[in-house]
């Protein structure tokens, strides 16, 4: 099983990427909010599709707990502004086509496909605190039911 090195508690690495929209978007904008930042491999594939529909219908549910859910994938920004409108999705998805961020995050990893070896992004999820340290990561996920696995857990520690 791959994982990343990065650990709970740790500072989430910083970055500035552009949105669907061209908006540069860094992560210590949300100083102060809860961050959920996962990363996907495609837009318009099953499971991306299934996972960000499955976010963005439970966005008022991440704001009520005062989080903001961001989608990462080196998807240009134009395919990211096709895919929030096909999919009717509201969030921000932010493009790392030179795949900079999926890097520091470390989830990058070789897979296997038809007797062909290529470097894909790992679907993971980290959920980053207010303070912007590192509160939990979820590793290969599987899209069905992970939006609401987060949500709880994000209501778990908030709790604590």
């Amino acid at each position: 099983m791959v994982k990343t090195s990065l650990k709970v508690g740790q500072s989430a690495p910083d970055f500035c990427l552009l949105d669907q929209e061209g908006n540069r978007i860094c992560l210590e904008d949300f100083r102060g909010k809860w961050v959920v930042l996962y990363f996907y491999p495609r837009d318009n594939t099953p499971g991306c599709s299934l996972e960000a529909k499955n976010f963005s219908c439970l966005r008022k549910d991440f704001e009520a707990e005062n989080a903001v859910v961001i989608g990462v994938s080196r998807d240009s920004i134009e395919s990211h502004r096709q895919f929030i409108e096909k999919k009717e999705l509201k969030m921000k998805l932010l493009s790392d086509e030179q795949a900079n961020v999926h890097k520091m995050y470390e989830v990058l990893h070789p897979k296997h496909y038809r007797g062909k070896e290529f470097t894909s992004a790992v679907r993971t999820t980290f959920l980053i605190d207010p303070e912007g340290e590192i509160a939990r990561i979820w590793d290969n996920v599987k899209s069905a039911g992970h939006a609401e696995k987060v949500l709880f857990e994000l209501k778990t520690l908030k709790e604590k």
